[in-house]
């Protein structure tokens, strides 16, 4: 004896809900890894750069606040 759920095509996949926003996701966590990546190789051929190289944690943490906050914006 046949089914009847035997005799019909199968069902296109759908994209599950919310699709956009996993790829989004997907996306920047693919860039933060290539970033990440990239440095690691720099690190790799040329070594750990010296103090006088770099950026103090200070400076990119009190530029990274004043982004945050002009993003914010002021409420009244």
């Amino acid at each position: 004896m046949s089914d009847d759920r035997d005799q019909q095509p199968a069902a296109e996949p759908q994209p599950a809900e919310g699709a956009d926003s996993l790829l989004a996701y997907a996306a920047r966590t693919r860039a933060k890894a290539n970033d990440l990546a990239a440095f690691l190789e720099d690190v790799a051929s040329n070594g750990v750069p010296g103090p006088e190289q770099t950026t103090p944690w200070e400076t990119v943490r009190d530029r990274r606040l004043a982004e945050l906050d002009a993003e914010r914006g002021h409420v009244a």
